[in-house]
This record gives C-alpha cells, sequence and structure tokens, in this order.
C-alpha cells in the first residue's frame, strides 16, 4: 500500500524544505522503501533544489510538445502511451527514489480523454511506490485536478505570523474535502518564541490540528539552492509519532 503526503501552503513558506525533510526521514526510518517526490508546484523549486532543470513534465505530455527519450513504441493505445510517456519523464535521484514533475496540469471540467488518461496513468504510478510525496501549489485542489488520490497526510506550511495563520485556515477550508479520510493539520514553520507569541490568539482560536512546530534556521534565510536542513529535519522527527505514516522500523 503506497502511503502518500501532501505538503501544501503559500509559496515561500517552506513546503520544499519540509517536503525534503520528509525524504530525509523516510530514507532513514524506511531504507529499503522506494519513494517518489511529485513536484506539483508551478515553480518547479523541488526539482531545482536537487541542481535539476526538469523541461519534460505531465503537461508537455498533454500538451504534445514533449521530447521523448526514445523512439515512440508503435501499436499503443493512448492509455497505454499516456503510461510509457510517464515513464520517460521520470527522473533517478537515487537507487529508490525518483522525481516526476508535473507543471500546469487541466481542470477536471475537462471532458477531453487525455485528462481521464492522465489520472489513471498518474494513480498507476503512485501505486508503483511505497511512499510519494506531493509538493503542491497553495492547496491539494490544484493536485486532485491532475490526479484524484487518497491522502494519507496533509501538510499546511504556515509561517508563524498573523497573515500566515489566517491564509493557513483558508487553505484548510479548500482542502478538507480532498483530504477525506487522511490526516490534515498545520506545521509552524520558521519559529522563535517571539514569533509564537504573536500568533498565539489565532492558534488559540483557530479549528485545525496542530501537528508540530519547526524552529528557525538562519542558514536557510542565506539562500541555500539545496533546500536541506538539518534543523528542520530533527523538528519533524520530533513530532513524527503525531502523524498518519509508518512508525515501525525507527
Amino acid at each position: 500500500m503506497t502511503i502518500k503526503i501532501a505538503i501544501t501552503g503559500k509559496s515561500g513558506s517552506g513546503k520544499t524544505t519540509i517536503a525534503k525533510a520528509f525524504l530525509e526521514i523516510l530514507k532513514e526510518y524506511f531504507p529499503e522503501k522506494s519513494i517518489l517526490l511529485f513536484d506539483n508546484d508551478l515553480t518547479s523549486e523541488l526539482s531545482h533544489s536537487f541542481g535539476l532543470d526538469i523541461r519534460n513534465t505531465i503537461y508537455g505530455i498533454r500538451s504534445g510538445k514533449h521530447e521523448y527519450k526514445t523512439g515512440i513504441p508503435q501499436g499503443m493505445t493512448k492509455q497505454e502511451y499516456v503510461e510509457w510517456a510517464l515513464e520517460d519523464i521520470i527522473v533517478s535521484l537515487s537507487d529508490n527514489v525518483d522525481i516526476i514533475v508535473s507543471w500546469l496540469v487541466g481542470s477536471k471540467d475537462c471532458r477531453c480523454p487525455i485528462t481521464e488518461q492522465i489520472n489513471n496513468s498518474c494513480q498507476k504510478l503512485i501505486d508503483r511506490y511505497d511512499f510519494v510525496i506531493f509538493d503542491c501549489e497553495f492547496d491539494l485542489k490544484y493536485l486532485n485536478q491532475l490526479v484524484d488520490t487518497d491522502i494519507d497526510l496533509a501538510v499546511i506550511v504556515a509561517n508563524p505570523t498573523v497573515d500566515s495563520i489566517h491564509l493557513a485556515k483558508r487553505i484548510n477550508e479548500f482542502s478538507a474535502k480532498y483530504a477525506a479520510g487522511g490526516q490534515l493539520g498545520v506545521i509552524l514553520n520558521k519559529n522563535s518564541d517571539l514569533d509564537l507569541s504573536l500568533v498565539s490568539e489565532q492558534l488559540s482560536s483557530s479549528e485545525f490540528d496542530i501537528l508540530g512546530t519547526i524552529q528557525y534556521d538562519p542558514d536557510l534565510s542565506k539562500g541555500c539552492l539545496e533546500k536541506k536542513s538539518k534543523i528542520v529535519v530533527d523538528s519533524v522527527k520530533q513530532f513524527y509519532y503525531r502523524l498518519n505514516l509508518p512508525q515501525e522500523n525507527m
């Protein structure tokens, strides 16, 4: 069974850094398991954080603009073609970790066959992995427009400001129906004691679940392109036990 984690929130909140923290933790706790990173953010920041400029995307397949690594096999159905094309754009990061980039996605209101074919093909791809980490756009709607899949853990990343907490409430409202059946909550990122005191009133009046807090890492403010932080990884480990994720092998 595939465990699916979706990281949402405003651009600049630290989504990519937290997505990579989950990757490091899963690799440590479950070294034999396969992991797919699904870059569903329009900025493609997750792939950029690995030093990659991935131009072959799911949108390229949809639009017919993708340049394939090999010749297109003959005699395939359209569904088989989309499944084959997805395989062609996967990038391997290590033996057990792959990444794929979606970029623009079609609306669920579109009745063209390619919308359903991509949804079905993405679901088949997801089902092949033990873990999938989605680095999402603002909320879960954009991901749902691409693939209608159950989410085990949906994380809203918010910074410790009144405006960010207010925005997290909106994201929570927008995303709740797409996370039905899974765990949905907020992670407060870039925290200090001063920051938390400023937003305590907003937090006390909120109706969403605070999954955990992550300490501020000053090195990330220096423009770390890799988006890796031991402080962030250690912070996530402190509340990992609260998450709807496998706990064994730890």
